[in-house]
């Protein structure tokens, strides 16, 4: 090999070694900004890769993820899944809503949920209003175990139309009820573990 030709392949090699050193850097340290994105699903995660957000369409809104690793669930909306620093779901924003083939709403609504650690829902603000449910209001909840749910607190509007403040017990039966109705009738009931009322209070 010449002189001249020598030189130019090393010329080459390292003029390719500074651009691909320099394209390395550079995906590490970019940062990029735009006025619009169109994705279908964004994952964000840990320098590890742990996953600690998504943000989804409803075609690629993933199952139960518990450490990481997703349990099927079939789920009719789009939104936003919380993950902890395990990568197990601790929460999330869903939305959804459409007409089905005879023309009634299924799915319509939203729900904003956080869930105890290894367990589920202890906090829900939903409105759901649909040709099953009608109804708005704040859950509060136990959740000893796994899917083991008892509602400790509800306040809201239910399908028939109540505003509503009821206190159950660690069961998950109703003790307090206040309520008043669409017409304006309001009471305050006491009831027993059974459900029978012990004490109720009328205009």
């Amino acid at each position: 090999m010449s002189k001249t030709n020598w030189f130019l392949s090393v010329y080459a090699g390292l003029l390719t070694l500074i651009f691909l050193g320099g394209a390395v850097y550079g995906n590490e340290n970019r940062t990029s900004t735009a006025d619009e994105i169109t994705v279908q699903r964004i994952n964000i995660v840990e320098p590890d890769g742990t996953p600690r957000l998504i943000i989804s369409n409803h075609a690629r809104l993933p199952g139960v993820l518990v450490h990481g690793k997703e349990k099927p669930l079939d789920r009719p909306q789009a939104g936003l899944i919380f993950l902890n620093d395990e990568g197990s779901e601790i929460g999330g924003l869903i939305f959804g809503g459409r007409k089905d083939k005879d023309g009634k709403v299924r799915d319509s609504g939203g729900s904003l949920s956080f869930d105890r650690y290894e367990a589920n829902q202890v906090v829900q603000l939903l409105g759901v209003d649909d040709s099953e449910d009608r109804l708005a209001g704040l859950a509060i909840s136990d959740s000893p175990s796994g899917n083991d749910v008892r509602r400790r607190i509800w306040l809201g509007r239910g399908d028939d139309g109540a505003a509503s403040l009821a206190l159950l017990d660690g069961a998950g039966h109703k003790r307090i009820v206040m309520q008043v109705a669409e017409n304006g009738e309001s009471q305050i009931s006491v009831l027993d573990a059974n459900g029978k009322t012990i004490k109720e209070l009328l205009p």
